[in-house]
């Protein structure tokens, strides 16, 4: 945990409330380096978890309600259990506490506050180290005897049930339980998860596409539905199950080139996992990204162009888009010495473009 986040955090939080909180957690935001729309597909996926984090205060105030107030919105919003929270902010705090409530812990009424530094709306799962600090700290605050595993699952809930995405469990476990200095591979259908080393001399680029994105209106909910339909017709679970990408050739579109992405991206994983080369890594973030724009089709032309020009960068060995798509951040595994000059050449090339990018998460 940040000390130092957790420090402000209290301050601040009686600052806004005029008494010091009870409880303070946190949890980062993360990037996804290859998985992406497979975890909701029960398959392979490896994040790491970012240096930005999302800090939670509490404190039990004994009156009618829950208050909220968020610093980097400069919103605050009052709610119940009972009924949705009408702010969308809020949505995510009051999900939580209703599942924890499901799990039969008696919810106090409080107040809370969240400061956060984890970018929002470019794919870094903002909402995810949202409700599993607010987890954490809710933990804290009653003594519950939650593991990190049981937070994160109780955060995908309040993610699907309560602000409207059908996520699957990646960013929640991502940011419950990875670190910022080894990917997690983890294998959704089962659980078994372990930490995996960058490859020896490289580090992570984050970059911002300048395009931003909304999970719950885009067609993230659409994709997963179309996995589901292709599952069914292909009779099996899900598409996990699938280990041949031509068993989708007589699926129609655009169900036959979803399936294609799930399983090839799967593949990806199991193969990134097992190779300590960069360059080897490089290229799977490569095919990756052809395979999401392709065949599942979540990228956008801004994306597509920061991508190829940090694929042409000399000193990158692979670049893709992280996150659902439809806008957002890519990702770039570069030598471990180049980050800032990379940053800086493929940011201005690209605002010589006409567009208007920058950098996310400082060097990793």
């Amino acid at each position: 945990m940040d000390t130092g986040a957790v420090a402000d955090c209290a301050t601040a939080f009686e600052a806004c409330f005029g008494a010091p909180p009870e409880a303070t957690s946190s949890a980062p935001g993360r990037v996804n380096l290859l998985g992406e729309h497979t975890d909701y597909n029960d398959g392979h996926v490896l994040p790491i978890a970012i240096d930005q984090r999302t800090t939670v205060s509490m404190r039990r105030h004994g009156e009618p309600g829950f208050k909220v107030h968020a610093r980097s919105l400069n919103r605050s919003a009052s709610f119940t259990l009972d009924a949705p929270a009408e702010d969308p902010f809020a949505r995510y705090v009051q999900g939580s506490l209703v599942v924890a409530a499901s799990t039969g812990m008696q919810i106090p009424t409080m107040s809370i506050f969240v400061a956060s530094n984890v970018p929002m709306g470019v794919g870094l799962s903002s909402s995810a180290a949202l409700e599993v600090a607010t987890l954490r700290a809710l933990r804290e605050l009653i003594g519950a005897t939650w593991n990190d595993v049981l937070i994160a699952q109780l955060a995908q809930r309040a993610e699907i049930e309560h602000a409207g995405v059908r996520c699957g469990i990646m960013d929640q476990m991502a940011s419950s339980l990875a670190g910022t200095r080894e990917a997690l591979w983890l294998d959704v259908r089962s659980r078994k998860r372990r930490l995996v080393p960058l490859p020896a001399g490289s580090a992570v680029l984050v970059l911002d596409s300048g395009t931003p994105r909304s999970l719950a209106s885009s067609g993230y909910n659409t994709r997963r539905a179309e996995c589901e339909a292709a599952a069914r017709l292909l009779g099996v679970a899900s598409l996990r199950d699938v280990d041949d990408p031509r068993a989708a050739v007589g699926l129609p579109e655009p169900l036959n080139r979803r399936v294609r992405h799930v399983v090839t991206e799967n593949a990806r994983v199991l193969r990134a996992v097992n190779t300590g080369d960069a360059a080897d890594f490089g290229r799977l973030m490569n095919e990756s990204h052809a395979s999401l724009r392709d065949d599942y089709e979540v990228s956008v032309p801004a994306l597509d162009r920061l991508v190829a020009l940090l694929q042409a960068h000399p000193l990158v060995f692979g670049a893709r888009l992280t996150g659902a798509g439809f806008g957002g951040a890519c990702v770039a595994l570069c030598q471990v010495q180049a980050l800032a000059d990379v940053a800086a050449e493929v940011l201005s090339r690209y605002e010589q473009e006409g567009f208007h990018g920058s950098q996310l998460v400082p060097a990793m």
